[in-house]
Formats: C-alpha cells, structure tokens, sequence
C-alpha cells in the first residue's frame, strides 16, 4: 500500500476500515480507496440486506473467510449502523496484513 492503508495493528491483532455495499450481485473484498475526507478503507460488497445486523454478519464472515481466521476473530467494533465500519481482527496482526495485501493485490 502506498500512501493510507485501511488496516492497522491494534491490541491482539488488526484494526480494518471497511466501506461496506449490501444488496450486491455477489460477496467480495474489493480494493482499497481513499475517501473525500482522506480516509483509507477497504471496498467490501455482501449479497445480504442490511436489516436486522445480516449485512454485518455477513460482511464478518466474509472477512473471516478471506483472511482464513475463525469466524469469532473477526468482531466489528463500530459502525453498525453505517456503511464505514471498523471491525478488529485477532490474531497476528503482521501475518493479517500480508494476507490482507494478498487478497487486495489483485483487486486494485
């Protein structure tokens, strides 16, 4: 990543910034982008409606999926109610990175 990344370390493991599109086509994390506000996050798209917590929890399974981490790892920390949303990862922050570089190579 060159200038903002989305994902930072935080205590036992990862913070990452999602900007979260339900009613999609398909499940998929995207590229990362800088928003209007400077802002790094990273484009998710679930098929899931956002009622009742189905687009969050299909957006924390899709990263857990992603990332090859049980899903109770992956825990949103804020933004329930929006599309940014913070979600912690646990584990090793540095191996999260990498895999989190891999999955995104390709996509920006």
């Amino acid at each position: 990543m060159a200038e903002a990344c989305p994902w930072s370390p935080a205590p036992g493991g990862l913070r990452l910034t999602v900007r979260l599109t339900p009613k999609s086509s398909r499940d998929a994390l995207e590229s990362p982008e800088i928003l209007s506000d400077g802002r790094a996050v990273l484009k998710a798209r679930v098929r899931a409606v956002p009622e009742d917590g189905k687009a969050n929890e299909a957006l924390l399974r899709l990263v857990a999926k992603s990332l090859g981490v049980p899903a109770r790892d992956v825990s949103l920390e804020a933004g329930a109610a929006s599309r940014l949303k913070v979600l912690h990862i646990g584990g090793d922050a540095a191996a999260l990175a990498n895999a989190l570089e891999r999955t995104t190579a390709s996509k920006g």
